[in-house]
Order: C-alpha cells, then structure tokens, then sequence
C-alpha cells in the first residue's frame, strides 16, 4: 500500500504559521503561513500557464527566495520538477530538457537570452507576476512513491542520466539527517550549495519538514556565511571543502570566533584533507564530514555529534534507515579492506529516467553499487579512498573525464584525449588534459571549442601534448601512468 502524507509545507503552515521559514541577508523574513499564501498564488499563475498535474517543469535559476516557492508550488499542482545546472552550455541544457521530456522552461531573467534557442518554451521567473491566474487543484497530500524532481548527473561514459527522485526519497532524507544530527528550537540552516544540486534542493524540503528557518544566500560568500553564524543565528551551514577553507582564512583575518551556538559545518562532496578537519578541530569547529550522491537525495552517511572528534576523518555510519557495506570481487570486505561502497534505504533513487540500462547496472541485489572506493573500520565507520576511482571534485562540482575526453575527440585535430585531475589549492583539484594531436592546433583554439560544449569548470586547466597515452595489452587507458608523471613533476 503506498504511503500517502499530508504536504510537508501546508502541514507547517497549519501547525506554525508565524515561525520564520525563510531568510536573507538583506533581511527579508518570511514566515511558513506567509509562504504557503505566496506558493499558493504562484501555483496559480503556472496554472495560467497550463502547467497542471504531470506537467515536466525545468528550472534553470541561481538559489533565491522565489526559486524555493516556485519549487513548492510545482508540488503544489503535482508537475515534475526537472533542475538545470546553470553553469552547463546551452548544448548540454537542451540535450537534458529533450530526455527529460520538458514541456516548459521556467528561467532566471540573467539566463533569458540562453535559453531562446534550445527547443522548449520557456518563461522567464521574474515575469510570472504579470501573469494572470487560474484555480487549480492543490495536492493536499503527497503520495511518497510518486517522483517529483529528476535532477542529471554524468555518467562516467555516454551522456548524462536523470536521477528521479520520489517524494519519500526526500521525506526520508530529511528524516534520516534529522535523527542523526538532532534538532532544536533553534535551528536555522544556511546552505550555499546550489538548489540545483541534491545538497541545496534537501534543504528546501527539510525546512518545510522540520518547520525549520532556512537562510537563502544566492551564492558562497565567506563573508555573507559568517556574519549569518555570528549577528543572524544560524546554526548549521552545509559546505564543501574549499568553502571551508575559505571559511577558515577569513577568521584569521577577522579575528573572530563562532558563537557558542553554532552547531556545525555538514561537510560534504568528497573527502576532506586531514589537516583541514584538525585545523577545525583546533578552532572549535564542529566539522561532520557526509558521504552522499545524487542518487542518495544528498547524505546517506553522517558522522554523528558525539564520533566527530574520536572518529577525525571518517565519513561515518549510514543514516536511520540506511544501510552500508563494502564488496570486493571476492564478497563483503572486512574490516579496512578497501572494496566498493554500496548502499540501501528509501532515500535511494528508483533509477535514471528513461533509461533502464543504466538503472539495471547501478543495482546489485537492491544494494545502490556507488562505483566509490572506501573501507569501514572495526566499529564500522565509513572512510571513503575515492569518489569514483576517475571521477575529479573541483569545488564540490563533479567532472568526468571520459565527458570531457568525448568533447575533445570530437575535434578534428586531436585523436587521442586523456583527462585526469590535478590537485589544486584552492579547488582541491582541477582537470588538465593529455592530448595525441593528428594535425596541429593550439591551446586557444581547443579552449574556445570546449567553451562551446562543455560548462567552463569541466575545461581544462592544463594542456600536455604528448606521442601516445600509455595504455596496456587490452588497449585500455592507464590512467595511473598519467597521475604517476604528473606526481613525479615530469609531465
């Protein structure tokens, strides 16, 4: 029988209709009775719009206080909501509107001119208020096994694929992150990470559940987040690690600490460096690192309050109710055997839309094979080795090189392409390229000719023209060769 709950938002507008629901740093304050009333009349301005129960709704917008009500009143008429990455090319967008099946383009009015010309109607969010409205059916309730947002991800070969997510995949999350970390009166949750990513989308819906303030930033700014931590309250701030080392200079160079009541940095997007979570650790700031993908509707392992300190370094145990457990090609690894990280709960996705190859090849068992390298110790707490063995983190965007490598092939004069990641101070890696050319071509004109293709933090950053990739007797790439050079300081 499938699970059928009262909509999270209408629920807490019901329950608290004048606790804060959401905040700026310009000081717009919005309770969750004053929300539902906003939501509630932009459901009926798409409504105008013939959006209406099953409709396919892209969004392609920066994180502000209106993409979080038009995310609510897309659930409110019951349309999918599909989420475009704002860094990626108009090529990359339309080919994501076209699998996804969009029937309509709602667009931040500095993505306008973009979205024009790739094959879906669209709308620009700041004209919605000229729109005239009509009376809908509002869904008074969510049935959980019903998929509401899809969201792309690349795979490490071929195109992207959409990650549908239910919403109990959501409900779950938020309840598996809440057990985990607790809650308190006092909450109020900042998230600088993209609402277009899994990470910022959760904190939409955990608001809404845990009738909880959320602190809506349009972007990172160190500055913005710690006066939000010490003049405005907030208590938890999800970061990724060049946020948080950005975090860190900016106190030495204020001078100034974290109030008493600042619960914790939600650390996620790959492993930590060691010395940054000491260095935290020596400051007083509370640091639970997270291991989480967009298949798992962001976190699905947390290191919990009381582990942050004995267990430095680990991403934790899988949330209430999750499960982990690490395989080798010979079965479940024991303790510190390094295997691939496989997880299960209902958090996880039902598979890629319109894809069942994919979705069959991401399961084993019902277990979600993450294709991630990672051990448990013997208490069972999870450190991750890898996020993909080739996958490449720049400032918690994921990059796949074979992606990349497509693009570059792709150009008449280079025959052979391998990328591989460099680590980088600031970005904690970037991509840097090894190509074969078969006619000459310089640096400029490849960077233009990815610049048309691919999102500008998937370019790379560095150029090596080299005789042959090394590769071995099945003619597979060695791309530890490559990382071996550059690790030798000789490529």
């Amino acid at each position: 029988m499938t699970e059928i709950i009262p909509h999270w938002l209408q629920k807490q507008a019901d329950l608290s209709p004048d606790r804060l629901a959401l905040e700026t740093p310009e000081g717009t304050t919005i309770t969750f009775g004053e929300l539902h009333k906003a939501v509630d009349l932009r459901a009926r301005k798409l409504s105008s719009l013939g959006v209406k129960q099953g409709s396919r709704i892209a969004v392609l917008s920066h994180n502000s206080v209106e993409m979080v009500m038009l995310i609510h009143a897309l659930s409110y008429i019951g349309a999918t909501l599909i989420l475009l990455n704002t860094r990626l090319t108009a090529s990359e967008w339309s080919f994501q509107l076209q699998d996804s099946e969009a029937d309509l383009l709602l667009t931040a009015a500095r993505f306008e001119n973009q979205a024009e010309d790739i094959g879906v109607p669209s709308r620009a969010i700041d004209m919605l208020h000229d729109q005239p409205e009509k009376e809908y059916t509002r869904c008074a309730e969510l049935r959980l096994d019903d998929v509401f947002s899809i969201i792309y991800t690349s795979g490490t070969t071929g195109n992207p694929k959409g990650v549908e997510h239910t919403y109990g995949n959501h409900w779950w999350s938020a309840i598996g992150s809440a057990l985990n970390l607790g809650l308190s009166q006092e909450d109020k949750w900042l998230s600088p990470l993209p609402m277009f990513h899994v990470g910022g989308l959760s904190t939409i819906f955990k608001s809404a559940i845990y009738g909880m303030p959320l602190y809506v930033t349009e972007s990172f700014d160190e500055k913005t987040v710690q006066t939000a931590i010490i003049e405005r309250g907030v208590t938890i701030v999800s970061v990724v690690t060049v946020m948080l080392q950005r975090l860190l200079q900016l106190q030495d160079e204020d001078g100034v600490t974290y109030p008493d009541t600042f619960r914790c940095m939600l650390l996620g997007g790959g492993p930590a460096p060691l010395h940054l979570l000491e260095e935290s650790k020596a400051r007083a700031i509370p640091v639970f690192q997270s291991y989480g993908m967009t298949e798992t509707a962001s976190q699905i392992v947390t290191l919990s309050p009381e582990d942050s300190i004995r267990k430095l370094g680990s991403a934790g145990k899988a949330l209430v109710p999750a499960q982990l457990r690490i395989m080798t090609e010979t079965g479940l690894a024991k303790p510190k055997e390094p295997g691939e990280i496989q997880v299960k709960g209902p958090m996880i996705t039902k598979g890629y839309y319109r894809n069942p190859d994919a979705t069959d090849g991401a399961f084993r068992e019902g277990w979600l094979a993450t294709g991630d390298i990672g051990y448990t110790d013997k208490d069972g707490y999870l450190y991750v080795l890898d996020r993909r063995k080739d996958l490449i983190i720049s400032g918690g965007e994921n990059i796949y090189p074979a992606e990349v490598e497509g693009v570059l092939t792709s150009h008449p004069a280079i025959k052979e392409a391998a990328v591989i990641g460099k680590a980088d101070t600031k970005w904690g890696a970037v991509p840097i390229a090894f190509l074969v050319k078969s006619t000459e071509v310089g640096v400029e004109e490849l960077q233009a000719y990815c610049q048309e293709r691919l999102a500008r933090y998937k370019i790379p950053k560095d150029w090596r023209f080299v005789a042959e990739l090394p590769r071995n007797a099945s003619n597979k790439l060695m791309r530890y060769k490559l990382q071996q050079l550059l690790d030798e300081g000789s490529a």
